[in-house]
């Protein structure tokens, strides 16, 4: 059909069968059913792994993960990389713990000051990225072995205990029948998500990444949005820091340790490009659940640790290929 004005042809809506068409060939709607196929092939090696109260304990284990998840998939879209992740983790505990413990503290500014040194972390990063034009893969590099080495000089190889009893709420309590932390990361997945998807700023980062000179000579504040979203990273590991705190009840400069392989291997399963350009919030978080769903049903069915690796390196591959293979058929049609 045709437009009588102007004799182009009209757009029409796709009908409901090409949506779900277009939706199963995607990224998230291809790892979608990977994990749906996992679950269905872990229930079938022990009773244990698709019980309710089984699910809900993993989802407390992944929110740390998915929480720091969000911000690195903004941070990968633009090309970019942030290592120093789990180090911000454990600093932020550490400075909790040691504020609260050994400076006296009230409980509830000691909380506020480890996020903030969580988010005064990420700002240095992103500080030196844009200012100093190092690389994000040098910097972080640089402030993981950094971060870690003054929470350990910080907590002298001491922990933290005996925090009253309102501080575990957060991580070991419940509401309505979900853990605690669990409500928070919904919160934070759609309401980041749809920042990512559907506002000024998530145009930005995608245009970032697909070209940064483009986006310069286009007037976007790229130093900008790119000391925010590595800001926003430290403030999200620090937030991650208090959970995790709250959910073993103490503190060690070696809290966090490795939690950067976990994300960034999450956010690139869900589709997000490591050169920059794609990616989604939903694609990241089917990520993270995939990733801690494989871990807890492999080690119920009594396969070992060093398996487990192999498992999910084996399927964070599979995914890559189909993603490569998804993104040609698309630039050639």
């Amino acid at each position: 059909m045709t437009d009588k004005k102007t004799g182009q042809p009209i757009p029409r809506n796709p009908t409901l069968g090409e949506k779900l068409r277009h939706l199963l060939i995607s990224q998230e709607g291809v790892l979608f059913v990977i994990m749906l196929v996992s679950v269905l092939f872990l229930a079938t090696r022990t009773d244990k792994f698709l019980t309710v109260d089984n699910l809900l304990q993993q989802g407390r284990f992944m929110t740390e993960v998915g929480l720091i998840a969000i911000p690195m998939t903004y941070i990968i879209i633009t090309g970019g990389i942030d290592l120093s992740v789990g180090s911000i983790l454990g600093l932020t505990a550490i400075v909790l713990g040691w504020t609260w413990q050994e400076l006296g503290f009230p409980l509830e500014l000691a909380i506020v000051t480890g996020i903030l040194s969580g988010t005064l972390a990420g700002f240095v990063n992103g500080l030196f990225i844009v200012r100093v034009g190092v690389p994000p893969l040098i910097m972080t590099l640089a402030t993981l072995a950094l971060y870690r080495g003054l929470a350990e000089g910080i907590s002298e190889a001491r922990s933290a205990r005996g925090y009253p009893e309102w501080f575990f709420q957060l991580g070991q309590g419940e509401f309505l029948g979900i853990p605690t932390q669990l409500w928070l990361l919904i919160i934070a997945v759609i309401v980041f998500g749809i920042v990512l998807a559907r506002t000024r700023l998530g145009r930005a980062l995608y245009a970032i990444g697909n070209n940064e000179l483009g986006a310069r000579f286009s007037g976007l504040t790229v130093n900008r949005h790119l000391l925010f979203i590595y800001t926003f990273s430290g403030f999200m590991a620090g937030v991650a820091g208090y959970i995790f705190v709250s959910r073993v009840s103490t503190t060690r400069s070696d809290m966090g340790t490795g939690i950067e392989l976990d994300v960034i291997a999450a956010v690139v399963l869900g589709g997000t490009s490591i050169f920059g350009g794609t990616g989604s919030i939903p694609g990241t978080i089917i990520g993270v659940v995939l990733i801690q769903l494989l871990k807890n049903g492999l080690t119920l069915s009594g396969v070992t640790s060093d398996a487990t690796i192999v498992v999910i390196g084996s399927v964070l591959i599979f995914a890559i290929l189909v993603n490569n293979f998804i993104q040609s058929r698309r630039e050639e049609s």
